[in-house]
């Protein structure tokens, strides 16, 4: 169980980085998360029944993913739509493009093999092995885009867009790359969280977001006055966290019907928790 746990919040953190990139570094509420998370996965999906190699099934889908972040930043940037409009609009659009894509609701990958099955061992530690290979190799080609001359531009896009466009940066091709890369690593997580449960649906992407988000918030709570290599960590942290909030709620007999409502919650309580800290330990000198 515990195997099993930290399996699936070290895949669901590579959808808190791909929400990292977007909502902490262009400070962008991007909706289209909830439209290229199961859109990964229903690419995945319907290429996996079809015979096609699950390793390329996945870079197909990260592909799509790309696609509807190019969307979104083109509705954003060129037709000068609102930021979270046009997140709402390419995720609406999803939906029929993956019922088209599936020609059903949902789609089981019963007896087809996966990315994780490529792995000698028992289930459970494939499970884990996938998931930490791909969070790294996430992380690392993170930590190696963000050093480069590109990514603090995208960076200083984030943090001040008047002053990177008073040193020449194109802030709106830099928002537009960011939407791109962002939904890539999403639809990623769509595309393995898929493979990891045996099945894709096209209303999977609901409260994703949310999900994200709580892994972001929850290790930005955690932890305070990191490194950026250490903040990336913190969201795989926060992640398996989250996941474990999550288990403990089922265990306590909890219907699970409500989880996106016990989501919320968590995720509303850890916002508040730094709040809350300034209001009532305001002035408190903690002894060493």
């Amino acid at each position: 169980m515990i195997l099993s746990i930290i399996s699936q919040g070290l895949v669901w953190a590579i959808l808190g980085l791909g929400i990292f990139m977007t909502f902490r570094i262009l400070d962008f509420p991007d909706m289209t998360a909830e439209g290229s998370f199961p859109l990964g996965g229903t690419v995945a999906a319907t290429l996996i029944v079809k015979g096609v190699n699950p390793f390329l099934a996945t870079l197909l889908a990260v592909l799509a993913g790309c696609l509807a972040g190019l969307v979104t930043g083109l509705l954003y940037t060129k037709g000068k739509i609102p930021t979270l409009l046009s997140g709402i609009l390419v995720m609406t659009s999803c939906h029929s493009i993956m019922l088209m894509i599936m020609g059903q609701a949902n789609l089981g990958l019963l007896g087809t093999k996966q990315i994780q099955d490529f792995l000698p061992l028992s289930d459970d530690m494939n499970n884990l092995l996938t998931g930490l290979i791909f969070v790294v190799l996430v992380i690392l080609a993170l930590l190696f885009f963000l050093d480069t001359k590109l990514g603090q531009a995208y960076i200083a896009t984030g943090d001040n867009p008047d002053m990177a466009r008073s040193f020449g940066i194109d802030t709106g091709r830099m928002e537009l790359m960011g939407l791109i890369l962002s939904n890539g690593v999403i639809a990623l997580a769509g595309a393995l969280i898929a493979q990891q449960e045996g099945y894709a649906d096209v209303s999977r992407g609901i409260g994703v977001i949310v999900v994200g988000l709580a892994s972001l918030i929850i290790g930005e709570v955690l932890f305070r006055s990191l490194t950026l290599t250490e903040r990336l960590i913190t969201i795989v942290v926060g992640s398996i966290f989250y996941q474990f909030l999550i288990w403990g709620v089922i265990a306590l007999g909890f219907n699970t019907s409500y989880l996106r409502l016990f989501s919320a919650v968590i995720l509303a309580i850890c916002l508040m928790i730094p709040t809350f800290k300034n209001k009532f330990f305001k002035g408190v000198k903690w002894s060493k």
